[in-house]
């Protein structure tokens, strides 16, 4: 069984910073791509940044110098970086794995980015 749960989210001021985590299970985690999704209220699910099993990296443009993904194949875990948080980051963030045009989602961990 496939399970995807992600941790670290929270309530942060603008400016702040959180790091999110993936931890996989139920799949050959290494080969897998992981990516990070977000939902905002009442907008549609959009990529936020994506890093292959080899390493290679994309972001959304609007998080491009913020945010860092990464993973640790050693611990099957995939860490968002996020850093000078903008109200507009505020969303239910969701970890992926896809391969061979198969895809896994996590349950969703909110970010709120709020004075």
């Amino acid at each position: 069984q496939v399970q995807l749960v992600e941790s670290g989210g929270g309530l942060v001021q603008p400016g702040g910073s959180l790091r999110l985590s993936c931890a996989a299970s139920g799949i050959s985690f290494n080969i897998y791509a992981m990516g990070w999704y977000r939902q905002a209220p009442g907008k549609q699910r959009e990529l936020v940044a994506r890093i292959s099993g080899g390493g290679s990296t994309n972001y959304a443009d609007s998080v491009k110098g913020r945010f860092t993904i990464s993973r640790d194949n050693a611990k099957n875990t995939v860490f968002l970086q996020m850093k000078s948080l903008k109200p507009e980051d505020t969303a239910l963030y969701y970890c992926t794995a896809a391969l061979y045009g198969i895809n896994y989602w996590g349950q969703g961990t909110q970010v709120t980015v709020s004075s």
